[in-house]
């Protein structure tokens, strides 16, 4: 995919139910510039609104790190979307 140089592109790691959904263990999203956190997941849910019930659950890393939603993301960030999981 071709980007404009003045858009940001984020890794988003899927685990749980957001990898059961797209499929993939994850995936590349552009934005036109830095955005908090939360809004990778808003955009998430516009693709596969069905994930919406794990939305106030889910926890955020960035760069390895656990972070609030409104951090901001940056240009080659890794974001992890933690839904909660069960198991043994």
């Amino acid at each position: 995919m071709i980007t404009n140089s003045s858009e940001i592109a984020v890794t988003v790691k899927l685990f749980a139910a957001y990898q059961e959904a797209y499929g993939v263990p994850e995936i590349i999203l552009y934005f036109s510039s830095s955005v908090p956190v939360k809004d990778i997941l808003n955009q998430i849910l516009l693709d596969h609104p069905e994930l919406a019930q794990w939305q106030s659950v889910t926890r955020f890393g960035l760069n390895l790190q656990f972070v609030d939603a409104d951090t901001l993301v940056n240009d080659g960030d890794e974001v992890v979307l933690i839904p909660p999981v069960s198991g043994g």
